[in-house]
């Protein structure tokens, strides 16, 4: 056996053990190690060449751009605990209540600004099916489109900036967050057009599965329903503007303020602020954001550890000419390469979360993309679009099993009509998958839906640049007279023998 031979057993072992569901962290770790000492055993690399692990692993820790994660997801905790989705799902309820398929409106258009602000699909999805779930089977929406479009809304906050997804992106493929989040809002906004447009085509199709609210459902109109709906929307977007326009994460600002880490520190207390404001500041909440925040951070750090711990015995045995070799040899040169990477993240969505994807997989995929001569950030972003779905996989989608959870509690706390059956919530998620595939395919054949939200280079043609020369000022020519004729004695001087 050689040192090439054996990094497609490591690949092949990294797929084997992601698949028993043992913890992720843990399971890269014991391979990594364990390869690691075979390969020290059959010579293809020293000993010392681990003790490049703790410099790996101190890099981890003091990586400033990390800090972003726990201060982002603070702020999404706040914001979620606070009962802003609760208000804004009433007020936009009502609002597009009149129209067929007006609740289905509201789901989509509340999923996006929480996207921005929450940023935790869990939460959002709970959230919103406990308040609209309730609402939609009492007047008579379909179940399967109910379920989907509920699931599908919060999986929104995985690509909406300021996503969490896409501060990992970034530092793995060593690009500007502030880049990374301007290209994710072409996408961002087509999901959610995409998502309307379907829930319009069905008015149309199947006008009795997505009926208006009965004038008796509208509890709120003129002036008191504009002014619940703008409470809602004007202070997060005020949030989420500075925080984005601050780090440079909004199309038409070329300059960042603050760093990523600064940024989502403004948010954290911007959104106790906001807390505060709706007179809901209170310590059960922050307790309860900062445990949350704890955890998720805690699983991003332990997995990043355990995948550099794997990428480096896998780099080690030439693993990433392996895989180099392997994809730039695919038939279709660019596109034959995009095509293998969106399958191969689709179906590994089906068992890896998107941290997993983007620890393990996009360190292997970045390098060979960047070789091929694709942009990073247009690559980092769809990869991030592909990698929504990984939420609304059949039967493991996690999207799906909060949905799952809630609607039997509702269930058994008299709050639904009726039990909702798995069968509907997997069969609603297939057409909003369709969807997002869809948006996959907008991305690769026009990349301006990314590119074009990105800062333009500035192209000089250095053979049109002229200097002009100023005027002497008057006086100036018997000044450099004077100079020259110093500058002769002191070469003189300097000449005469001693």
């Amino acid at each position: 056996m050689s040192a090439e031979s054996f990094a497609p057993l490591m690949f092949a072992g990294l797929i084997i053990i992601l698949l028993i569901g043992f913890p992720v962290a843990f399971s890269l770790s014991a391979l990594g190690l364990l390869c690691g000492f075979i390969a020290v055993e059959m010579g293809w690399f020293q000993a010392a060449f681990l003790g490049n692990l703790p410099l790996n692993l101190m890099g981890i820790l003091s990586n400033d751009l990390l800090l972003a994660i726990p201060f982002f997801t603070l702020m999404g905790s706040i914001l979620e605990k606070c009962g802003l989705a609760e208000d804004l799902l009433d007020s936009m309820g009502q609002l597009f209540g009149p129209m067929r398929g007006g609740l289905g409106y509201s789901v989509i258009i509340v999923g996006f600004i929480l996207g921005a602000i929450t940023g935790t699909v869990a939460g959002q999805v709970i959230a919103m099916a406990m308040i609209s779930l309730p609402v939609m089977m009492r007047y008579g929406y379909n179940m399967r489109y109910a379920t989907g479009v509920l699931a599908a809304s919060g999986t929104i906050t995985q690509l909406v900036p300021p996503s969490l997804v896409l501060v990992v992106m970034a530092d793995q493929l060593g690009r500007s967050v502030g880049d990374m989040y301007k290209g994710a809002w072409g996408p961002s906004i087509l999901q959610v057009l995409l998502f309307a447009v379907y829930t319009f085509m069905l008015t149309r199709l199947r006008p009795t599965h997505l009926p208006p609210l009965p004038p008796e459902a509208r509890t709120l109109q003129g002036w008191a329903l504009w002014s619940k709906c703008l409470r809602g929307i004007i202070p997060s977007a005020v949030l989420i503007f500075a925080v984005l326009g601050s780090m440079g994460g909004l199309p038409g600002i070329s300059t960042a303020i603050c760093t990523p880490t600064e940024a989502g520190a403004m948010g954290a207390v911007g959104a106790m602020i906001l807390a505060a404001m709706r007179r809901r500041l209170q310590w059960s909440l922050l307790s309860g954001a900062v445990a949350g925040t704890m955890r998720i951070t805690a699983m991003v750090v332990f997995i990043l550890i355990g995948s550099r711990v794997f990428s480096l015995v896998f780099q080690g045995v030439d693993g990433g000419r392996w895989v180099e070799h392997m994809l730039t040899g695919l038939p279709g040169g660019q596109t034959g390469f995009l095509i293998v990477v969106n399958i191969f993240i689709f179906i590994l969505a089906f068992f890896l979360d998107f941290f997993e994807i983007a620890f393990i997989i996009l360190p292997m995929l970045g390098p060979v993309a960047d070789k091929m001569g694709i942009d990073l950030i247009w690559f980092g972003v769809m990869i991030c679009v592909n990698m929504q779905t990984s939420f609304m996989h059949p039967p493991f989608g996690f999207a799906l099993f909060y949905l799952r959870g809630i609607s039997d509690t509702l269930f058994k706390n008299g709050a639904l009509p009726a039990k909702v059956e798995s069968k509907d919530i997997y069969l609603g998620s297939i057409p909003f998958i369709v969807l997002q595939l869809i948006l996959v395919a907008v991305v690769i054949a026009f990349p301006q839906t990314v590119t074009a939200f990105l800062d333009k280079e500035a192209k000089v043609d250095l053979n049109t640049i002229e200097i002009p020369m100023a005027e002497p000022m008057e006086g100036a020519s018997d000044t450099q007279d004077a100079v020259k004729e110093m500058t002769e004695e002191a070469e003189k001087a300097a000449s005469a023998p001693r």
